[in-house]
């Protein structure tokens, strides 16, 4: 049995920022970034901004801080950072700026992980929420764990999401 969702308003379109957190990616090298980009732009969505920064915590909050200023944004995905080397803040830097929490959101990620990495979906710490009225997403850095939370869980949501909130 396949559930979908009730369908989505027609002619919604959402403007997203897309932020990667990494100490080592260029813009050309960026992969997982430019996949966002790609997949937001062919589900007919617009892509307003796109950035990427070192991760550190106050980097990571102040760019949240920044686009949550921007009137015409409606969501920001974050990827990159979400696991538990000592450099990986992003998940801990978001979280604490959250004011409403998607816990659905890392829970099915993880569970869809499950299905293909195995085990070693636990230590992902995806994470979701609303700050400033807009929604924040923050996936994993590698290109598979985009594809798997942009396909099955962003994209189908994302409009549904941004109405409930433009309510």
């Amino acid at each position: 049995m396949s559930l979908q969702p009730h369908p989505d308003l027609p002619g919604i379109t959402v403007t997203c920022a897309v932020v990667t957190v990494s100490d080592t990616r260029s813009s050309e090298t960026d992969k997982s970034g430019q996949l966002i980009q790609q997949l937001l732009v062919g589900a007919n969505h617009v892509v307003g901004a796109y950035v990427i920064i070192k991760d550190e915590p106050m980097q990571i909050q102040a760019q949240i801080e920044l686009l949550g200023e921007t009137a015409n944004l409606d969501v920001v995905i974050f990827n990159g950072g979400t696991g538990i080397a000592p450099r990986d803040t992003t998940y801990d830097a978001i979280e604490q700026l959250l004011e409403k929490t998607l816990p659905g959101f890392g829970e099915l990620f993880r569970f869809l992980s499950y299905a293909e990495i195995g085990s070693r979906a636990i230590a992902s710490r995806a994470v979701a929420g609303v700050y400033q009225n807009k929604l924040i997403f923050s996936l994993p850095g590698s290109s598979n764990a985009v594809r798997l939370g942009m396909e099955k869980l962003i994209l189908p949501e994302i409009t549904h999401l941004v109405s409930q909130m433009r309510k």
